[in-house]
């Protein structure tokens, strides 16, 4: 994707998000194009939706013709937001149609949102709530206006400026975490073991410092070495202007942060090898942005985050240029002290203890749920049982209105033993009594 200066400094550059090394050996670059630009991500939270509402104004020859001609200030200003009504209706068609779509997908952030705290229950007011999104027109959900464009422009651009500083915030927080879990681990060790972890641990930080001296970003020692190693240049002939447009390498006539970064690769070669345990990436990328913002502060005159030709001549002209402060390295000096360190660790200790809470929260929320699951197990085997019983009275109330003996619970039939009635087993003599006479036995006979 092709974009001007401005519009990639205000709209799409991402403070360092991706730095690559220059390949002057040719081979075939699409690959390495696409790759690029799939890594393009300025951070935001609302990228997506940039780089789409970009992409569309890009197709639009009138606004593109406009965005070639605007400087800075037009740009962030919101000048150039007036020229949106001149564009074509497809182009506004389809500007619609994403604003729609980012309405959409913020809706359902904030429903998520909401149902995570469990105020699902509240009725929600969409129009306040997307007032929280300050890179579109809340009261506006359904077309794209000038506004919305002036809204994105002027939030992007609040936005990438904080990004640095949360960057380097990040960073802080991050060698203050390796320092805790460093004591947590060293803790844990008795004292012989201790002092020998203590003793390979400072063998590592030294073998770190001991690096070649790394020249100052942007200094003609600095970039010297490039022009030699990396462009396979004679140093003796180093020319300025020859070096700017060999690294303008998307030719826009300004070197951005990316193109930049890509300069400092060898310094930090240096210091950084993935290779060696010592050695922490995160480190060399921090110490990759602190190279930019050097130069960024040096050279970039106006503050648009880009380096002009006119601008990086003019830094070749200075003192510093040719006689640089010598640069200390993140390992010169701490980044943090002790009281940001043990404040840092109270801050995990609560986190801690409220991670612990939750986990208690939750055990005892599956053990009642398990009671109750236990407790339904028995009703549910009482609720069979009594099926069960009134199934089968109900098969012996039929074997009795169809004259059958009852059946056993397999379908057997069941004979029961005959009963006397109560009449029979109370008059047994009066029974006797009413007997007819044993007949005479035959007596013996008298001649």
């Amino acid at each position: 994707m092709n974009l001007i200066p401005g519009w990639l400094l205000l709209l799409f550059i991402s403070a360092g998000v991706w730095s690559v090394p220059i390949d002057r050996n040719g081979g075939d670059q699409e690959p390495k194009q696409e790759a690029q630009e799939e890594n393009m991500d300025t951070g935001l939270y609302y990228d997506r939706y940039l780089r789409e509402v970009i992409e569309v104004l890009e197709t639009d020859p009138h606004f593109r013709e406009k965005l070639q001609t605007a400087n800075t200030e037009d740009i962030k200003n919101g000048r150039l937001s007036k020229e949106l009504d001149l564009v074509s209706h497809h182009v506004r068609t389809r500007l619609d149609e994403l604003k729609r779509q980012e309405v959409s997908r913020l809706r359902m952030l904030l429903k998520a949102k909401l149902d995570s705290s469990n105020t699902q229950s509240l009725q929600m007011d969409h129009t306040s709530l997307l007032k929280q999104f300050e890179h579109l027109d809340p009261h506006n959900q359904n077309t794209f206006e000038a506004k919305d464009l002036e809204l994105l422009i002027s939030t992007a651009t609040k936005d990438l400026e904080n990004y640095d500083a949360e960057r380097h915030e990040e960073f802080k927080r991050y060698e203050m975490l390796k320092e805790h879990e460093r004591r947590e681990y060293l803790k844990g060790l008795d004292q012989e073991k201790r002092e020998k972890e203590e003793k390979r641990m400072q063998e590592l930080k030294e073998k770190h410092r001991q690096h070649p001296k790394v020249n100052a970003p942007g200094s003609v020692a600095q970039l010297q070495e490039v022009w030699e190693e990396t462009d396979g240049l004679d140093p003796q002939e180093f020319n300025a202007k020859t070096f700017f447009k060999l690294h303008d390498t998307n030719e826009d006539g300004v070197l951005d942060e990316q193109e930049l970064e890509a300069l400092f690769t060898k310094e930090l070669e240096k210091v950084y090898d993935p290779k060696d345990e010592e050695d922490d990436m995160m480190e060399m990328e921090e110490e990759r942005l602190r190279m930019r913002e050097h130069v960024m502060k040096n050279v970039d005159l106006n503050k648009d985050r880009l380096v002009s030709l006119e601008e990086f001549l003019k830094s070749t002209e200075k003192k510093e240029f040719s006689n640089p402060k010598e640069w200390e390295t993140l390992d010169a000096k701490p980044l943090y002290t002790e009281e940001e360190l043990q404040r840092f660790e109270a801050e995990l200790r609560d986190k801690e203890e409220e991670l612990k809470r939750k986990a208690e929260n939750l055990r005892q929320e599956q053990e009642l749920l398990r009671e109750r699951g236990k407790a339904l197990e028995v009703q549910k085997r009482e609720y069979q049982q009594a099926v069960l019983e009134m199934s089968q009275r109900q098969k012996e109330q039929q074997a009795a209105g169809n004259g059958q003996p009852p059946a056993g619970p397999n379908g057997e039939l069941q004979f029961q033993p005959q009963t006397q009635k109560p009449e029979e087993i109370n008059a047994p003599a009066e029974a006797k009594n009413n007997l007819p006479a044993e007949p005479p036995q035959n007596l013996p006979s008298h001649t």
